[in-house]
């Protein structure tokens, strides 16, 4: 029971999230992602042009022999390979660059709850940039292996993978680790050793997964932004292209605004469920704390 009550509590911090974002207008925040993201896509789209302006004969012609040759097709396939990473994959690469703003973010909102501040510590910072690293190896290492031993066991009983029960699993398992990763910016701060954060999160398991659940909704919904500025066919089908450019400029912004109205959801979360103003390695002022409706724990 432990889990869907942990669970509800995740799902009814996004609610409260939008209305703390929109209070303390944390929106300036927003356009940095969604900025980002357009950059990082831009530079992509730049990789492949670039790319794409070189062909195999003019190669063949500059190259005097076969080191040049061989330096030439791993030129090629390096910036092919770049090009796709920063145009398929922009929306992942954004979250791993904004994660010192997150941390930011993060504290901003527990010192508008709790009138909590962390005083700044060069030493401080690169133990949790290191922290951050470990974490996120970890998980990734844990989610893979969960995945291919599901993987496993759905292709011995299935034709197609895809069909079998167990395959599902495979979600909610991403669900627990990205929310993970957010719970973890707090429990940082609550200074937690990894072993620590990982013997909470297990036993809040139901407030990872729904932090981690809306996150995923937004973040792994296909996006294309060259299909957002692509306005070739307007004049033959304005209304379905209109259509198609909307559609991607929507999940365009749902994707931009996740890392942040995820943070502040986990932050509002765990200040229900732990009481945030007891953190013994906060510094405290005076100043009257911001109301918040406190749910369950």
């Amino acid at each position: 029971m432990k889990f869907f009550k942990h669970f509800a509590l995740g799902i009814r911090s996004y609610w409260k999230a939008i209305s703390f974002i929109k209070t303390h207008k944390l929106y300036w925040y927003l356009p940095i992602p969604a900025g980002l993201m357009l950059l990082i896509y831009y530079v992509g789209s730049e990789f492949a042009s670039w790319q794409a302006g070189w062909s195999e004969e003019q190669g063949c012609l500059e190259c005097a022999n076969m080191n040049e040759t061989i330096w030439f097709l791993l030129k090629m396939l390096l910036s092919i390979s770049i090009g796709l990473i920063l145009m398929k994959f922009a929306k992942y690469i954004v979250v791993v660059l904004l994660s010192p703003m997150i941390s930011i973010i993060s504290q901003i909102v527990e010192k508008k709850l709790t009138n909590n501040k962390y005083p700044f510590s060069l030493q401080q910072t690169l133990h949790d940039v290191k922290r951050g690293l470990h974490i996120a190896m970890r998980n990734v290492m844990w989610e893979y292996i969960f995945f291919l031993l599901i993987l496993i066991v759905s292709a011995l009983g299935w034709d197609e993978v895809h069909q079998s029960p167990f395959f599902y699993l495979t979600f909610a398992i991403g669900f627990f680790y990205y929310g993970f990763s957010f719970i973890d910016y707090i429990n940082e701060r609550r200074r937690l050793d990894i072993d620590q954060s990982i013997h909470f999160i297990r036993r809040h398991r139901g407030l990872a997964v729904a932090i981690g659940c809306i996150y995923s909704v937004f973040i792994l919904v296909p996006v294309d932004l060259g299909q957002m500025v692509n306005y070739e066919g307007f004049l033959d089908h304005p209304f379905q292209t209109l259509g198609t450019s909307l559609l991607h400029f929507s999940l365009w912004m749902l994707a931009s605004i996740a890392p942040i109205l995820t943070i502040v959801a986990a932050t509002i979360a765990m200040h229900d469920l732990v009481d945030l103003s007891e953190n013994e390695f906060a510094i405290r002022n005076n100043s009257p704390q911001v109301s918040i409706d406190k749910s369950e724990n």
